[in-house]
């Protein structure tokens, strides 16, 4: 423990309060990587072909990723990185909050959350997913685990194309019936269940987003998608053929209950009924950005920041655009943390920059973790290009 405690108050004394994070990728089996997040198409396989492709990266991550027996023990932890001289030290940002959690997050979010409850990532698809829900509370403890509210927003930085679908099915047609979800069930191993049909596509349109709360069943679209969501891995998914790829009742059941796993009406029960069948569905759930301040302010000042992701509880998320040339001191109220898709410069004391190509096991300058004494002591960010923007995604916990 002495070890992790010097390693992390090294990386906090070189980054005054801010933290650099090591890229965490998490592979799937079930999904054809859309490779726009930057990573080498050589290491598209880096964790074998049996493994599946790399299909997301983890931000801020304390919760591990599941992919089946085989998953190695960190996948999807984060690690904050510090380099003194030519030795270089990582420790899990998991043990960091467990150990120092007052120092980076603020004793009243310990005291309050146990810890850093939230992380984001990017998943970068060909084509889309099956049409799933994750499971609310609730339902989640029955398998030891925590429900899984979730965001989406579509940087266009990191879209120069489309995929091969780029709708996503949300929710359930109103007029939608138990006994209509059940027949999908009944029909699993029949090919395509049906469960389509009874939902509706919506074209994905970059720098907008979704909030989709635990029980809305949904099926991405190929965009790559920012997705900030609770410190959860928790699906179920409900669609058993996405094109010509079937997927196995076990994905259907994966967090359910044994007892529960041949129980149509309580795999049912899964569903919230109301949010999917609201007929004001893209009212409630569909997110345009939201300015911080009046947006001819902020644009006297050298730059630009937005809500995107400002109705669930349990996160929050920012876009923030700084102008070529301008500095910005940003202050906020809590931790986060942050990815930079566009530019360089510096943040504080330290240099950012998205990358253009990312080799597997490579360090980056373009993730970073900002305690709260940081965050709210405010960080002076510059853009140093006299062209191009300088563009970050910002991930916050409950608050």
């Amino acid at each position: 423990m002495a070890n992790l405690e010097t390693t992390l108050n090294n990386a906090l004394d070189a980054g005054k309060g801010v933290l650099r994070l090591f890229p965490t990728w998490v592979p799937r089996t079930f999904c054809v990587p859309g490779k726009r997040m930057k990573l080498h198409p050589d290491d598209t396989y880096a964790f074998g072909a049996h493994r599946g492709g790399i299909d997301e990266r983890w931000f801020a991550s304390t919760v591990n990723a599941y992919n089946g027996p085989e998953t190695l023990p960190d996948e999807g932890l984060s690690y904050i990185y510090f380099k003194d001289g030519r030795r270089e030290e990582k420790i899990l940002l998991r043990d960091a909050v467990q150990d120092m959690g007052g120092e980076l997050l603020g004793k009243e979010v310990i005291d309050k959350h146990g810890g850093w409850l939230m992380f984001a990532k990017f998943f970068d698809n060909m084509g889309p997913l099956p049409h799933h829900l994750h499971q609310d509370d609730e339902a989640a403890a029955q398998v030891g685990l925590k429900g899984k509210p979730e965001g989406y927003y579509f940087p266009l930085q990191l879209n120069n194309h489309g995929g091969w679908f780029p709708y996503s099915f949300l929710g359930l047609n109103p007029g939608t019936t138990k006994d209509d979800i059940k027949k999908c069930l009944e029909n699993w191993d029949k090919g395509d269940n049906g469960i389509l049909y009874l939902s509706s596509a919506y074209k994905l349109k970059l720098g907008t987003g979704w909030d989709i709360p635990p029980g809305i069943l949904h099926a991405p679209g190929s965009l790559l998608t920012y997705e900030p969501q609770r410190s959860s891995d928790v699906f179920a998914m409900f669609q058993s053929l996405v094109w010509d790829q079937v997927f196995p009742w076990d994905m259907l059941v994966w967090n359910v209950p044994d007892k529960k796993k041949k129980d149509l009406d309580y795999i049912i029960s899964l569903i919230d009924w109301d949010l999917n069948t609201d007929p004001d569905f893209v009212k409630n759930r569909f997110l345009d950005p939201k300015p911080v301040k009046p947006l001819d302010e902020m644009k006297k000042q050298g730059y630009e920041e937005y809500f995107i992701q400002y109705k669930s509880e349990y996160f929050g998320a920012k876009e923030l655009t700084v102008y070529p040339g301008r500095s910005v001191t940003i202050r906020e109220d809590a931790a986060y943390g942050l990815i930079v898709v566009q530019g360089q410069g510096t943040f504080g004391d330290l240099a950012i920059e998205s990358p253009a190509l990312i080799r597997f096991g490579q360090m980056t300058d373009d993730e970073l973790f900002v305690t709260v004494k940081a965050a709210q002591e405010g960080i002076t960010i510059t853009n140093q290009s006299d062209r191009d923007n300088l563009v970050m995604l910002k991930h916050f916990g409950p608050s």
